[in-house]
């Protein structure tokens, strides 16, 4: 019997770390199966997927620029993928596809399992209500933060996901939302959910949101800080990079098709020494 076949489509893929990581898991696990990089054109996703779905393959990871599609394709979704309103794991079972994110699940357990900070009971920074936010809010509120809110450089879309998300969010005013400028005192945890590490930018932000039991966590990931790191840095705040979540929403693709949960420490190790 041949390996069961996985691939993460995207374009650009020739980056994605996706294979190598799990490579990793499946013969940490011992599960028979193979993993590749998809390149899709821009306007192929819908026909690529069924096509890999026809010749036998299992499941997929979605990344830019298709996961908005890989949510309109999918016939099933889980709850955090109707939250997330993107899917980045797709499961092809008897001609069904079924749509999850393990992003923002992924963001979580880096958090407490890597960093060893509870969610629980904290004042939260999210900045950024785009996708990546969006993918995260749900998880986050699932760990039950004192606050958690939401910082946009235009207020409408913030607002926009307190709207959707308030009736997860339980009563006494737990999510708010606010433009960047606007948070004022320390947080115990500031996440950067923008793009604006891509382009070398930082968030309008207050220094004061920062104190020495702050950890700032970027969602993106290089071999040197980010400048959001660095600002955090430069206002005491303990730093975390967007590797950890790579890691860990593979780990929780993984558990979505094999059933097994695979461990991280050496990984997420292995791919830090690398960078």
């Amino acid at each position: 019997m041949s390996a069961a076949a996985y691939c993460v489509f995207g374009n650009p893929i020739a980056h994605s770390r996706s294979p190598a990581i799990h490579a990793a898991f499946a013969a940490q696990t011992g599960q028979d199966m193979v993993y590749e990089r998809a390149l899709v054109a821009l306007d192929g996703f819908a026909a690529a997927a069924h096509a890999f779905a026809a010749a036998g393959g299992r499941g997929a990871n979605v990344t830019v620029p298709f996961k908005l599609e890989a949510c309109a394709l999918a016939t099933a979704l889980t709850v955090r993928a109707q939250a997330a309103g993107a899917v980045n794991t797709l499961s092809f079972i008897d001609g069904e596809i079924h749509g999850d994110n393990t992003d923002g699940d992924g963001l979580v357990a880096d958090i407490v399992r890597n960093a060893g900070v509870a969610i629980a009971g904290k004042r939260v920074l999210l900045l950024g209500a785009g996708g990546a936010a969006r993918g995260a809010v749900l998880p986050l509120l699932e760990q039950r933060p004192a606050q958690l809110l939401i910082a946009n450089r235009t207020r409408a879309k913030a607002d926009a996901l307190v709207l959707q998300f308030a009736p997860l969010a339980g009563a006494g005013g737990i999510l708010q939302a606010c433009e960047f400028g606007e948070p004022d005192g320390a947080f115990d945890i500031v996440i950067n959910a923008t793009s604006a590490s891509l382009g070398g930018e930082l968030p309008p932000l207050a220094p004061a949101v920062f104190a020495a039991h702050t950890l700032a966590l970027d969602m993106m990931y290089a071999a040197a800080p980010t400048v959001f790191m660095q600002f955090a840095a430069a206002h005491g705040a303990q730093t975390r990079d967007g590797l950890g979540m790579l890691v860990e929403q593979a780990a929780e693709a993984f558990l979505v098709w094999r059933g097994v949960r695979p461990a991280t420490t050496a990984l997420l190790a292995q791919l830090r020494a690398g960078l």
